[in-house]
């Protein structure tokens, strides 16, 4: 009997907790709800119509944006295992357009070329565009969104979702580029100058350390961490915030794992390179690189800047 009632008053205690907790979420949603409504000195004076004006021009709050990527991200975990799959693989080929457009640019402009770095990198943007825009699973931008629910709500099934989710869209991101990357070079279907520049491209990605591309991919996964962040206050400007983070990414030499590893597969599959010294001494480090700057930095900079809020 002693037992039955210890866990009916340890079950009566979380019940208590949680209705505390709702109580003070619903007075915190109360207060802002009254600052919203109560208008600022200037305000005064202005017409319904123009406090409207204000209202509609006003930006997100950062609470609005920390719940709407958070919102994407619990319609992430739940998705069916082959969805995430396939999404996945179409933004591993698809985040191949950037090296693709980097190598175009670069056999047209030569290697001489004084500004080649900055213009060759705004290459590097389109594969980001189109994955983003066209909604495919990038494995950097789920540092960030499948992160939030889990911060939230720690548990142990969500913990699991999360690993399931990261497991697929990463494996799916890498097959991709290997499959656009084997394409690329057996195929025919790029000229011999484009193969030759994309080729030069990844040359150069090779003589980085694990080291410098795990600091490297610190960088990386921070920005693609805070564009996502962006996105929903863009308001019309997704495109020009895509452009300007991932260009920074490629003129600033840092290194992103899905991008990257279609450059270091088309080293592995043109005989340059094998696929262990690939995987474990460029892909792994900026792997590692990428999560600590999306989760380990920006996510929980994120969720710690709305905490006390909700």
């Amino acid at each position: 009997m002693s037992d039955a009632k210890a866990d009916q008053d340890t079950a009566s205690g979380k019940k208590a907790g949680k209705s505390s907790d709702d109580q003070e979420a619903s007075a915190k949603a109360q207060d802002r709800e009254s600052r919203e409504q109560t208008p600022t000195p200037s305000e005064k004076s202005l017409t319904p119509k123009e406090r409207d004006s204000v209202a509609e021009r006003g930006n997100l709050s950062p609470l609005t944006v920390y719940s709407i990527v958070l919102r994407e991200g619990d319609d992430e975990l739940q998705r069916p295992k082959m969805s995430l799959w396939w999404s996945g693989v179409a933004a591993g080929v698809g985040i191949s357009t950037s090296v693709l457009v980097e190598g175009i640019i670069r056999s047209n402009l030569g290697s001489d070329h004084p500004y080649l770095t900055l213009i060759e990198s705004l290459g590097y943007s389109f594969g980001f565009v189109l994955v983003i825009l066209c909604r495919l699973q990038l494995f950097t931008e789920n540092t960030i969104t499948v992160v939030l629910p889990v911060l939230a709500k720690p548990t142990r099934n969500l913990l699991a979702c999360s690993a399931r989710l990261w497991g697929i869209v990463l494996t799916a991101n890498l097959f991709g580029t290997f499959l656009t990357a084997a394409m690329g070079v057996h195929s025919g279907i790029i000229s011999t100058e484009t193969l030759a520049a994309i080729l030069e491209i990844s040359h150069h990605l090779a003589t980085l350390t694990p080291v410098e591309t795990f600091l490297r991919g610190i960088p990386s996964g921070f920005f693609i961490a805070a564009m996502v962040w962006m996105l929903p206050s863009a308001k019309g400007s997704e495109v020009f915030v895509i452009v300007m983070f991932t260009w920074l990414i490629a003129a600033g030499g840092f290194t992103h794992v899905i991008a990257g590893s279609n450059e270091i597969f088309t080293l592995v599959l043109n005989g340059d390179m094998n696929m262990f010294t690939a995987l474990g001494y460029h892909i792994f480090p900026v792997l590692i690189g990428n999560i600590l700057g999306g989760t380990g930095l920006f996510a929980m900079l994120a969720y710690g800047q709305v905490h006390e809020e909700m």
